[in-house]
């Protein structure tokens, strides 16, 4: 069954890979070559890659390596593949409605990367691009959606954050935000609100700020 609510809000606050930009295909295709390169069992690479940024990835998994070193050169490559990448279902109709200073994107991979696949499927670059490369602590810690609230001059708390994982439906809520989850094998965490996808939400402008009419799939 579904249900709509409203929800209030000054700002979206959304992640990129699975929210915006489909691009798991990639994102596996990548991480496996990576894992057969340095012998470590595919599946352990994969079950703790998934929204976290690359160095902390690599750290849990591969105490021996360069973490920092890696994850810069595997983030090149993933940069120059663009190949399978696709929009997520109600992406570029959702970021049209809403006013160009109330969103961002908070990434755990660098900006060389977001700013590629967000190109890559003809998707706007916001005015706040928040990455790994802005902050101390990435996902779940709140770090990044504290800095694109700060950046847009807005108040975590009048902010709704758009996520597909645990990590960051933890670092959401972590920053005090409202969170909407995208449904999938990742989602975790205690979102406000699930969806099967951005198609599911609609934007209507209120005063200096808007309403975001949500469909959902089940309520946490």
């Amino acid at each position: 069954m579904t249900s709509e609510v409203t929800l209030d809000a000054a700002a979206v606050l959304f992640d990129l890979d699975g929210v915006l930009v489909d691009s798991g295909t990639a994102i596996e295709r990548s991480w496996l070559r990576w894992a057969a390169e340095h012998g470590l069992p595919a599946q352990t690479v994969l079950a703790a890659c998934h929204g976290r940024p690359s160095a902390e990835t690599i750290a849990a998994v591969a105490e021996h390596l360069d973490a920092k070193a890696e994850a810069v050169r595997l983030e090149q490559r993933q940069a120059a593949d663009t190949a399978e990448l696709t929009r997520c279902p109600g992406a570029a109709r959702l970021l049209t409605a809403l006013p160009p200073r109330r969103w961002a994107i908070v990434t755990s991979g660098s900006r060389p990367l977001a700013v590629s696949r967000l190109r890559a499927v003809r998707l706007p670059v916001p005015d706040v691009l928040v990455t790994a490369d802005d902050v101390a602590h990435g996902k779940p810690a709140p770090d990044g959606y504290l800095q694109a609230a700060a950046r847009l001059g807005l108040p975590p708390e009048r902010c709704v954050v758009v996520e597909d994982s645990a990590s960051g439906v933890s670092a959401g809520r972590a920053a005090g935000c409202r969170v909407v989850g995208i449904a999938g094998d990742q989602l975790g965490g205690v979102p406000d609100v699930v969806v099967s996808s951005l198609a599911d939400l609609t934007a209507r402008r209120a005063a200096d700020a808007f309403v975001l009419h949500v469909r959902r799939t089940a309520h946490v």
